[in-house]
């Protein structure tokens, strides 16, 4: 079995399969150029591909420069190492598991000790949803000049603030973590900017008493968005996409990215994708997501900023909470910003209450994937997705038809 097959059938159309090249911001196989959906000048952080300059790379070695920071009104409870070790290792295993081993993560704490602010926690004005001026540039400010002695900025590629936990309110009632990334406009240390800061506050505990093992997965999610990925839920609350990637849901049971998000990222080859783009009938073989190698992802654009993704899900990996594997189908829509819905997975089995028994975990889209047998149509754009069944490796065949 070929790593992702392709067969085109005596229509007019062709499908393409892309020559070996390195996927991701840095390198793009010309013959996916035409699934290379584009976003526009006006979104903050598109879905497009490829990612714009100003984030941090995303493959090889990424040095994370973690700082644990207290205040007068809030010092910080037990060891600074203590805090750290909430999130290490378990986010660098995160990123090798969803990154084939392509992201080398490194967390690196040159201060062991908490960094106490030069002003209360208060005087920032910080709360949800706060832009990054004046409170955050200033917290910025007084994190490098106190670091500074210590810390040589230059040598990191991006910044973690891990803020004592008794800082603000409690994660149930009010969640501020929050990145600031590709802020070119971020203040400058030992020569380059901060552009690339995530800061998490209160323990994010989902209440169902997992906080241990789940607790740190606000952590990957947070430094999605210093790779450039955008937030897939939705800010009056919806979710269009479920447990289905961490940007949509980073709490309770573990849970992978999206095959776009993986290819964005560099970390599929181009040989890993296929590209539907014309009409005809093309069909591709898929393995599971979470398994390093074969094929991983099809893309069928409909213009040059919409795309539909086709991917197999099933449980393994950073993929724990799985219920019902099989092809899970999704929009891109790159003219759609973070927080509101820049991608729609769509339901297999619409109205069924999902399949899944985990807590916190967005039920009815849990059984979302197609069956072997089952099929995805879009009559307006003439394309239909048919599942046409499951090997005995556990990879499955889809065939593509654009009319």
């Amino acid at each position: 079995m070929t790593a992702l097959t392709l067969t085109v059938s005596t229509s007019a159309g062709t499908g393409r399969l892309a020559t070996p090249t390195t996927a991701g911001p840095t390198g793009l196989a010309r013959t996916l150029s035409p699934c290379m959906i584009h976003g526009g000048s006006d979104v903050q952080m598109t879905e497009g591909v490829p990612t714009p300059a100003g984030y941090s790379h995303s493959t090889g070695t990424v040095h994370a420069l973690t700082l644990m920071v207290d205040f007068s009104d809030a010092p910080g409870q037990g060891s600074a190492l203590d805090r750290f070790h909430e999130f290490f290792p378990q986010t660098q295993e995160w990123f090798r598991r969803a990154s084939y081993g392509r992201l080398d993560y490194r967390p690196e704490t040159p201060v062991t000790t908490w960094l106490r602010m030069p002003k209360p926690f208060k005087a920032y004005g910080i709360e949800r949803g706060a832009p990054f001026d004046p409170g955050y540039r200033q917290l910025v400010q007084d994190i490098v000049a106190v670091a500074d002695p210590d810390v040589d900025f230059h040598a990191y590629d991006l910044l973690n603030v891990l803020i004592t936990p008794n800082a603000g309110p409690s994660a149930l009632d009010t969640v501020l973590s929050v990145t600031f990334a590709g802020n070119g406009d971020a203040p400058v240390a030992d020569g380059v900017p901060v552009a690339n800061a995530s800061f998490v506050y209160s323990r994010q505990d989902d209440g169902s008493g997992s906080y241990a093992r789940t607790g740190y997965r606000v952590l990957p999610h947070e430094n999605g968005h210093t790779f450039g990925l955008p937030d897939l839920y939705t800010q009056e609350g919806g979710s269009a996409v479920g447990h289905w990637d961490i940007m949509s849901e980073d709490w309770g049971a573990d849970n992978d990215l999206l095959g776009w998000h993986k290819w964005k990222l560099g970390w599929l080859d181009g040989t890993q994708v296929g590209c539907a783009p014309a009409r005809g009938v093309a069909e591709f073989t898929l393995t599971p997501l979470y398994k390093a190698g074969g094929g991983k992802l099809v893309v069928v654009p409909i213009d040059g900023r919409t795309s539909y993704a086709l991917e197999l899900r099933s449980q393994g990996g950073n993929d724990e909470a799985v219920c019902k594997a099989g092809i899970l189908i999704y929009k891109v829509d790159t003219t759609v910003d973070t927080g509101r819905g820049p991608v729609t997975v769509y339901d297999a089995h619409r109205g069924s209450g999902g399949c899944t028994r985990s807590p916190n975990v967005h039920t009815e889209l849990s059984d979302a994937p197609f069956s072997p047998g089952e099929s995805f149509k879009d009559p307006r754009h003439g394309i239909t997705v048919e599942v046409v069944g499951a090997g005995p490796g556990g990879e499955y065949k889809i065939r593509v038809t654009r009319r």
